[in-house]
């Protein structure tokens, strides 16, 4: 099996990650398409040197093992995929050869966290706009809706929700998920000393979220044309 979770930044993307890498049969990729977007992109990210000397920046060299080998002999191949990072010039052909879910979480959140790493986000840069294309392509192409799950949901219930998951795409599931040890993974992409510092202190999934926060005038442009993608998502999410 071979598992394209598509999830925007700072949405508990890395800790399903680790969650799935937990599992004993379970191989995981971090964003493949980071490094060819930055490359085709132009975009200046934090360690973008780094980025290119450790990763793959060819887009049909990514696309060919997504669907190739297992690594490390395993039978599951989670890939933790970023949805704005499929710009028009990245191979899609491989994207219906996957099993497709949808990791959301509420914009405010989103945004509240990202201005934490950036200043100054844009709508871009969240990707929930191209995740809600995404879902509606992928489910035009497989003739079904892709399984969505929320992250606050996954918080409040981490063995419950797991378990459904699980189920919607026919995966055993497997309590190992409920923790993985601290200190990062292996396959830990090269920008993770900038991004994953908190996650890398975790050991398990955090506990339930507090109320939403409340933006300040200057991201509430970001907010509102974010929401109508969000609700359109969370429709279709898991209960």
């Amino acid at each position: 099996m071979r598992i394209a979770m598509w999830s925007g930044p700072r949405n508990l993307s890395t800790a399903m990650m680790y969650s799935f890498a937990a599992r004993a049969d379970c191989a995981v990729w971090d964003e493949p398409f980071y490094a060819p977007f930055l490359k085709q992109s132009g975009r200046q990210d934090p360690m973008l040197a780094e980025i290119f000397a450790q990763e793959e920046t060819n887009p049909d060299i990514v696309a060919a093992r997504c669907l190739g080998e297992i690594p490390q002999g395993k039978t599951v191949f989670y890939q933790k995929h970023m949805p704005h990072h499929m710009i028009a010039t990245m191979p899609r052909a491989w994207i219906t050869d996957v099993v497709n879910v949808f990791l959301i979480r509420h914009p405010a959140r989103v945004i509240a966290s990202y201005a934490k790493k950036r200043e100054n986000p844009t709508l871009e840069d969240i990707g929930i706009e191209m995740q809600a294309s995404l879902f509606e392509e992928i489910s035009t192409l497989q003739g079904h809706s892709p399984v969505v799950i929320d992250s606050s949901d996954i918080r409040r219930d981490p063995a419950g929700m797991l378990k459904k998951l699980c189920r919607a795409i026919n995966l055993p599931y497997d309590p190992a998920m409920l923790t993985w040890p601290a200190g990062g993974h292996a396959s830990d992409g090269a920008w993770a000393p900038h991004w994953y510092p908190e996650v890398w202190k975790s050991t398990g999934f955090a506990p339930p979220e507090e109320e939403l926060p409340i933006l300040p005038a200057n991201l509430q442009p970001i907010l509102q044309p974010a929401l109508p993608y969000y609700e359109h998502l969370a429709a279709h999410a898991l209960k």
